[in-house]
């Protein structure tokens, strides 16, 4: 038996995901979730196989939760999933150690074989997105660069196209503001800008918006 946790801020989605893969023999949904602070108290009463975890779910980034659970649960196996850029977030979370990203786009056919590959250890991408990122390497801009960035890179891209302020974007990312002013002054550098506008302008090219 498979056991999965969902974490997702969003009732209806948690219901239908949960409905979805309980229709399966052999799942179980033993928790769902809707905030960072109930999934780590989940995840020391529960012991799932899988979390399927929402990017964008309350309290802390998807992929800063991701890393926490990374080091203190890491026999759980994360299957990230999102209405985010899909060329964008994939291979963010699978270099902070999901082991699948799931677009909210895809198939309901997906969510199954997604959980299934990732509780057996294997990774999980959509063809879709493998096909993509095989074969049009240089063909759109947005994504070239992406390909430039770290993970955390990314991370503070998005909050800064957000509207955070360096002070912000340092509390979310538990940062000082010197640091993230050296992460805006190497995103402008990788992303060949040299203000704040033509920063927040890739930022909208890669789907932060």
């Amino acid at each position: 038996m498979t056991k999965i946790l969902i974490a997702d801020n969003h009732p209806v989605v948690r219901l239908g995901v949960k409905t979805v893969l309980e229709s399966v023999p052999d799942f179980e949904v033993v928790a769902d979730v809707s905030s960072t602070t109930e999934l780590f108290e989940q995840l020391k009463k529960v012991s799932p196989d899988v979390v399927m975890l929402e990017m964008d779910i309350p309290e802390i980034n998807g992929i800063a939760t991701l890393r926490k659970m990374k080091n203190e649960f890491p026999e759980a196996k994360v299957l990230m999933y999102s209405g985010q850029s899909e060329d964008v977030y994939a291979l963010s979370t699978i270099r902070a150690g999901a082991y699948g990203y799931l677009s909210k786009a895809a198939d309901v056919d997906y969510i199954v074989s997604a959980v299934r590959k990732v509780s057996e250890g294997n990774m999980f991408i959509t063809n879709e997105l493998a096909q993509r990122l095989a074969f049009d390497e240089g063909t759109q801009k947005p994504r070239r660069f992406f390909r430039k960035l770290s993970t955390r890179e990314i991370e503070v891209l998005k909050l800064l196209a957000s509207g955070k302020r360096n002070k912000e974007v340092a509390e979310g990312l538990n940062l000082n503001e010197k640091t993230v002013s050296t992460y805006k002054a190497r995103l402008m550098r990788k992303l060949n800008v040299d203000n704040l506008v033509d920063l927040l302008q890739q930022a909208k090219a890669l789907e932060l918006y």
